[in-house]
């Protein structure tokens, strides 16, 4: 994955980053830099319009990028909390370590009930989410995953990497890209969401 398109940075994130953790902005740059995309054109398409032609396959990137940045030591990390019905109850339990907060909705009455989020890859308190499947899963990476380890006090920043619009045409229709996702947040106003992220497009 040779090129980096377009980049950007929401509540000064990248700026943070280059102040106290630079080795992980390039950790992030050499990893989209080794990616060998044209290796993951492979998903041959059924759709009417392309069908036949070749695609770039979001599970042979992710598996690539996933190769890649264990290289460099960035893991999985799943976050497990405990919700119910009762909205009082979770605002006051929220901030609590899981098992307080499983303990807490019990005391209340409540039945908890047991969920997480994961992401993709993390280090040294930075967040990254590869964004190649359908659309609607970058809103959930951004205003919930990220979002929800922030608010967590587990990182600092969280980067989505998505495809630009030119890639997404050469892949299967529902495609994230780039273009349409900066429109979603710079369209939130300068303060949502609440988290400092970067945002980088790429295409090969």
């Amino acid at each position: 994955m040779r090129q980096i398109v377009a980049r950007y940075s929401h509540l000064n994130g990248e700026e943070f980053l280059k102040v106290h953790s630079p080795e992980l902005i390039e950790e992030v740059n050499q990893t989209i830099e080794n990616v060998d995309a044209f290796a993951c054109k492979t998903k041959v398409s059924k759709e009417k319009a392309k069908r036949g032609i070749k695609l770039y396959s979001p599970v042979a990137l992710n598996t690539a990028f996933e190769k890649e940045f264990h290289k460099f030591g960035w893991q999985q990390h799943r976050q497990t909390f405990w919700v119910t019905l009762d909205e009082k109850v979770m605002r006051e339990v929220y901030s609590l370590p899981p098992d307080q907060q499983k303990q807490a909705i019990e005391e209340s009455g409540n039945e908890p009930i047991k969920s997480n989020n994961q992401i993709d890859f993390v280090k040294d308190r930075v967040a990254v989410e590869i964004q190649f499947g359908k659309y609607a899963f970058v809103a959930q990476d951004i205003f919930v995953k990220h979002q929800s380890f922030f608010t967590a006090g587990l990182i600092d920043v969280g980067i989505e990497i998505l495809p630009v619009k030119t890639m997404e045409k050469e892949m299967s229709t529902g495609v994230p890209y780039y273009e349409r996702d900066l429109l979603n947040i710079v369209r939130q106003g300068r303060g949502i969401p609440t988290v400092p992220l970067i945002m980088i497009g790429v295409h090969p």
